[in-house]
Formats: C-alpha cells, sequence, structure tokens
C-alpha cells in the first residue's frame, strides 16, 4: 500500500500542476480538499479521471466520490478495494 500512496501522490501533483508540491509534502490522512492540500472542486473532476484513466475505476456517485477523494489513504484503499480479485 505505501508503494500506492506514493504513487498517488505524484500522479496527484503532476495531474494537478502542483509544482510547488513533493510527494512529501502530501501527509497521507491529510484532507486533499479545503484545509489540507486546498483543492476544488474542478481539483476532484481531474482526480476522478486520474482514478478511471490510471487504474481503469469509474465513480458514478458524487457522494462517494466525496468519500474517496478525502485524503491519498482513502484514494488508495479504494483503488485496492477495487482490484482485489473477485
Amino acid at each position: 500500500m505505501e508503494e500506492l500512496k506514493q504513487k498517488l501522490k505524484e500522479q496527484i501533483i503532476e495531474a494537478l500542476n502542483l509544482q510547488d508540491t513533493k510527494p512529501a509534502d502530501i501527509d497521507d490522512n491529510a484532507p486533499l480538499f479545503g484545509d489540507g492540500l486546498g483543492l476544488d472542486s474542478i481539483d476532484s473532476l481531474e482526480l476522478m479521471v486520474l482514478l478511471e484513466r490510471q487504474y481503469g475505476i469509474k465513480v458514478e456517485d458524487p457522494r462517494e466520490g466525496r468519500k474517496i477523494l478525502q485524503s491519498v489513504q482513502s484514494m488508495a484503499e479504494f483503488i485496492q478495494s477495487k482490484q482485489q480479485p473477485a
């Protein structure tokens, strides 16, 4: 899971063009929106696209998306749950 979280941080920085941010600057459990990383609703759309392109995961329900995109930790847990063999 640590490898996935590191990869996610790098993908978030690249997708959102956060030039002054390094993966180490992003706490796994810090909120991505509001007080944490300070992302906004446009950024959430970019993160949804990232999940779909990189991991083949489409999030249909905005309420579910809000929970998934709370933090790097919640994103990693969601991705892992979707990648488990059925």
